[in-house]
C-alpha cells in the first residue's frame, strides 16, 4: 500500500496553490499544507531554473528550525521563461496583457524547481517544459483576462484553463509542471526519500 510508504513521515507541502495540493491528492501521498509567506525576491543576476531553485530553497529557510526529525518539506516555485526573462505573476490586468502579447506565436519555458527537505539534507529538483503558443488575438487575450483574472500564475496564464485549451499548439516535456508541479520527480524524490 502507497499510505504504509509514508506512514513514519509527515509530508509538508508548503503551498497555498490548489493546483499542486489537487496534484498530491490524486498521486495518492498523505500531506498537510503550512505555509509562511515570503517575499519573493532574488538576485538579478540569476537566470531561468537559477530563479526557481533560489526561491524554492527561500521559501524552505522560512522553516528553519520548525521541523521534526520525520518531517519532509516540500516547497516549489514557477519560473516562465521567455527571450532571456522572467515573467513573474503579473500586478494587473495591463501587465496580463502585455504578457500574453509576447508569448503570442512563440516559445517559451515552463520551469518548476521543488526543494526537499528534512531537519538533516535539502535536495531540489528541476524541470523544463516547453510551450509553444498559436497567435493570439487582441480579443482572446483579453477575454482571458477578464474572465479568469490570472494575476496568481507566473507568466500571466493557467495552461488548463481556456486560453491554454484554445492558444497552446506544442509542449515538449511535463504538463503537470506547466500547471505548477512536475508530478513524476516529486513522485520518484519521495519515494526515493522514505524507502
Amino acid at each position: 500500500m502507497l499510505e504504509d510508504k509514508f506512514r513514519n513521515h509527515t509530508i509538508i507541502l508548503a503551498s497555498a496553490s490548489p493546483r499542486r495540493q489537487q496534484y498530491f491528492k490524486e498521486m495518492g501521498i498523505p500531506f498537510k499544507v503550512q505555509t509562511i509567506p515570503v517575499d519573493e525576491v532574488y538576485p538579478l543576476d540569476l537566470q531561468g531554473e537559477q530563479i526557481s531553485n533560489y526561491l524554492a530553497v527561500l521559501k524552505a529557510s522560512q522553516f528553519k528550525d520548525k521541523l521534526k526529525e520525520n518531517d519532509i518539506l516540500v516547497t516549489s516555485d514557477t519560473v516562465v521563461w521567455h527571450n532571456g526573462k522572467s515573467l513573474a505573476k503579473p500586478q494587473d490586468k495591463s501587465e496580463a496583457v502585455a504578457m500574453l502579447k509576447t508569448l503570442s506565436n512563440d516559445w517559451h519555458q515552463v520551469i518548476t524547481s521543488v526543494c526537499f527537505t528534512t531537519p538533516l539534507s535539502q535536495k531540489v529538483v528541476a524541470h523544463k517544459t516547453k510551450v509553444k503558443f498559436k497567435e493570439l488575438s487582441e480579443g482572446e487575450i483579453r477575454h482571458y483576462v477578464d474572465h479568469y483574472k490570472p494575476f496568481d500564475k507566473a507568466g500571466g496564464y493557467g495552461i488548463q484553463e481556456w486560453i491554454g485549451l484554445i492558444g497552446i499548439e506544442e509542449i515538449q516535456g511535463s504538463y503537470s509542471n506547466v500547471v505548477g508541479l512536475p508530478t513524476h520527480l516529486v513522485y520518484k524524490t519521495l519515494i526515493a526519500m522514505v524507502d
